[in-house]
C-alpha cells in the first residue's frame, strides 16, 4: 500500500492510529503553514514600510534623473539664452545714467522741448525713489505749443541715449479762444538712475543721541 492509499484509508477521528510517516508529513505541513503565518506577520509586516519607501525613493530618484538629463541635454541652449540675457541687461544699464549724469540728462530734456519749439512755463524735478538697483526721478513739466509741437517733443525723448518715460499727460487749450496751435500740455516725465556704481553703500542709521 503506497502513501496515497493510506491517506484514503485513515480515519479523520482516530489520528493516534494513523502511520507515523503520514502523522510526520501532516505535521510537517502544519509547520510549514505557522512557520509562513509568522514570517509574514513578523517580518513581511515589518519590512514592508522600509520596501515602500524604497520604492518611493526610486521613483523620485528616477523623476530626478530624467529632469537633470534634460537639463543636461538642453545646458548649450541656456548657456545661449543666458549670454543673450546679460547682454539686454547690460544694454539697459548703459541707457541708466549714473549720478553724475543726471544734470545732463535733465538739460537734454528740456532742451528738446525747445528744440520742439514749445514754451516751457514749469521744469520741476522731484524727490528721488529708489527701487532696488535704480532710483526714479520724476520730473513736472508744463508746456505750451502745438500738437505738432507735442508729437516732435515726444520723438525726441524717445530718441534720447538715456531711458526717459512720459506719464500723466494731459492736453488742455490755454483759453476758450485758443486752438490745436496754442495748447498746454502738462506731463510727468520720469528719469532712472543706475545706482549700483555707489557701491551698493545705504545712509547710514542715526544711533540714539549721538551722530550718524
Amino acid at each position: 500500500m503506497n502513501f496515497f492509499d493510506q491517506l484514503r484509508t485513515l480515519d479523520p477521528r482516530d489520528v493516534g492510529r494513523w502511520p507515523l510517516p503520514v502523522r510526520g508529513f501532516f505535521i510537517a505541513v502544519i509547520f510549514a503553514i505557522f512557520a509562513v503565518l509568522g514570517w509574514y506577520m513578523f517580518i513581511w509586516n515589518d519590512n514592508r514600510p522600509v520596501l515602500q519607501k524604497a520604492e518611493a525613493d526610486e521613483l523620485d530618484l528616477r523623476a530626478q534623473f530624467e529632469s537633470k538629463q534634460q537639463r543636461a541635454a538642453n545646458l548649450d541652449a541656456y548657456k545661449a539664452q543666458l549670454a543673450e540675457m546679460e547682454r539686454s541687461f547690460g544694454a539697459m544699464l548703459r541707457q541708466l545714467p549714473g549720478k553724475t549724469e543726471v544734470p545732463n540728462l535733465l538739460v537734454d530734456i528740456s532742451q528738446t522741448g525747445l528744440a520742439a519749439g514749445l514754451q516751457e512755463r514749469l521744469f520741476q524735478p522731484g524727490s528721488e525713489k529708489t527701487n532696488g538697483f535704480y532710483a526714479e526721478l520724476p520730473i513736472k513739466i508744463k508746456l505750451v505749443g502745438s500738437y505738432h509741437d507735442f508729437g516732435n517733443f515726444v520723438s525726441g525723448i524717445a530718441a534720447l541715449p538715456r531711458i526717459v518715460t512720459l506719464q500723466d499727460i494731459q492736453i488742455t487749450p490755454v483759453d476758450n479762444k485758443s486752438g490745436y496751435d496754442n495748447l498746454t500740455m502738462d506731463v510727468t516725465a520720469k528719469t532712472y538712475r543706475y545706482i549700483e556704481d555707489e557701491g551698493g553703500a545705504h545712509p547710514a542709521k542715526k544711533k540714539a543721541g549721538g551722530a550718524t
